[in-house]
């Protein structure tokens, strides 16, 4: 880890907080629990714990892995459906394979994203291509899931597949981090993922004793997760690790910390940016459904048994699915 990276960080356009910024202070600091998802394959539930209105547009989010796993044993999800909001597939290491029952998919590996948009609803599955399967190999990426406002619960679903090399690389004045803009803006800077719901994902490496302080939109929510490392957010420094997320309050910058030493197996600390605006809208979520009311869940559920999101391909083999989590 990282995949996508530059030899000079200092090439890079340089991104600075204003002088006048207001930081934000740092609500919370909640560890994620672990767990299995799909066919088996280890995540940690890094929103787990978290009040929805400091979330607000995000929904959940899970990182899968870092694992390193022995021939035989790579592991994905069967089939399952989505309606009602978007599903980001970011892969930091190894490949994943993705399909859905519009006849869209592909292979995404070190450092690209997919973006699925569920809207009106779809099957869909993701799974390790069968060579990886075979020889084992490091696995880790992250899924995030992104509401829809009521008004795009049921577009027509669509893919962007972005690759690591159209991600908008950026640093800090001093060269200390490397910053990918995944999606949204940052200081003028735009990622290439296209949203419905403005929001700003980032992916940054922090050289050990660096600190970034980033300008972030006043009307986002901010949250950081940590994927490998350890370090501090915030002016106040609160310190946090590998499997933690940081809750910010209100204001126009916020800051993390890598600390002097790191681990041994993780030089720098990886750290997840994410940032939107609060749809506050009600919200009705049961599975692999995310809709308004209660009346729009049964909908959903109905159509799904119904047939209405799709068919399996033939070339799988079968003709229905079971709703799984994610």
């Amino acid at each position: 880890m990282p995949a996508v990276t530059v030899e000079n960080p200092l090439t890079l356009p340089r991104v600075a907080a204003p002088v006048d910024a207001v930081a934000r202070p740092v609500l919370g600091v909640t560890t994620a629990p672990s767990g299995f998802e799909g066919e088996g394959f280890p995540v940690r539930r890094a929103f787990a714990g978290i009040n929805y209105r400091h979330l607000d547009p995000f929904i959940m989010m899970d990182q899968m892995g870092e694992v390193e796993y022995a021939p035989g044993e790579p592991k994905g999800t069967p089939w399952h459906p989505h309606r009602g909001f978007e599903t980001v597939t970011y892969i930091i290491d190894g490949v994943f394979d993705h399909q859905d029952s519009h006849g869209g998919g592909g292979t995404i590996t070190n450092g690209d994203t997919q973006w699925m948009t569920a809207g009106s609803g779809l099957l869909h599955i993701e799974a390790p291509p069968e060579s990886l399967v075979v020889s084992g190999g490091l696995f880790h990426g992250i899924q995030l899931w992104v509401n829809l406002p009521a008004k795009d619960k049921m577009m027509a679903p669509r893919y962007q597949d972005i690759r690591g090399g159209q991600v908008q690389l950026l640093t800090t004045p001093d060269g200390g981090a490397l910053l990918r803009v995944i999606a949204g803006e940052l200081d003028g800077h735009q990622g290439p993922g296209i949203t419905h719901t403005p929001i700003t994902l980032v992916h940054a490496t922090v050289a050990p004793g660096a600190e970034i302080t980033l300008p972030w939109r006043e009307d986002f929510n901010g949250l950081a997760y940590v994927l490998a490392g350890r370090g501090s957010v915030g002016a106040e420094r609160r310190p946090i690790r590998l499997g933690q997320t940081a809750v910010f309050g209100a204001g126009s910058s916020l800051t993390v910390r890598a600390d002097e030493k790191q681990d041994s197996h993780t030089p720098d600390l990886e750290v997840l940016l994410l940032g939107g605006q609060p749809i506050r809208e009600p919200m009705a979520h049961y599975g692999p459904f995310v809709m308004n009311t209660r009346d729009e869940l049964q909908q959903a559920f109905e159509d799904f048994q119904k047939g209405r999101l799709g068919s399996i391909p033939a070339a799988h083999g079968m003709t229905e699915a079971g709703p799984q989590g994610d």
